[in-house]
């Protein structure tokens, strides 16, 4: 299903050039620039192959790609988003909010209310089925599940790093070792 009826919060980047290393998103009708940290390049560099060994062709896993939302004030790139198999990019050339199975965001000392508190209530309010939370800081992930339509998730699991994370798709559970995870307390 595909669709570009919505309004994106995308437009008001269209046409310009956001600076190399520099995350780029839309939170509340404001555009949010901030510098890659080196704790969130190591957590997408040790899970997007295992996601992609695992997903073997039924879906893939994107990286800050820009995602079209179904509200003008707020566009999201994932740290990691895993897109549903057979998912179509719309008129736009995107993936939509309805077309992914999990998003894994990195929480950055900066962005930590954020991540927590904003992007799990828009996540759950799209449906997104799984939101995971990887906090580096506490050396810990939390996976939101059971998305309700008010703006939570239902459920909520956190797991220490050095744990298996397992991640449940809809036809298919993605494990991941959190090994590699950095803990960065400071």
């Amino acid at each position: 299903m595909t669709s570009t009826t919505t309004e994106s919060a995308w437009d008001a980047l269209e046409g310009a050039n956001p600076p190399r290393g520099y995350r780029v998103e839309i939170t509340d009708g404001k555009i949010i620039m901030t510098p890659h940290g080196e704790s969130r390049w190591e957590v997408v560099l040790s899970a997007a192959p295992q996601i992609r060994t695992q997903l073997a062709g039924r879906g893939r896993v994107l990286s800050d790609v820009m995602i079209d939302f179904p509200s003008p004030r707020f566009g999201y790139a994932p740290d990691l988003a895993v897109v549903a198999p057979g998912a179509e990019r719309n008129a736009r050339h995107r993936f939509e909010w309805h077309d992914l199975e999990a998003v894994i965001e990195v929480a950055s000392p900066s962005g930590r209310d954020e991540d927590h508190l904003r992007k799990v209530r828009t996540y759950a309010e799209c449906g997104i089925p799984l939101y995971v939370v990887v906090d580096p800081a506490a050396a810990v992930c939390t996976v939101h599940s059971a998305p309700q339509p008010a703006g939570s998730y239902r459920e909520a699991e956190r797991v220490p790093f050095g744990n298996d994370l397992f991640l449940p798709l809809a036809d298919r559970t993605l494990v991941l070792s959190t090994d590699g995870f950095p803990a960065d307390p400071g």
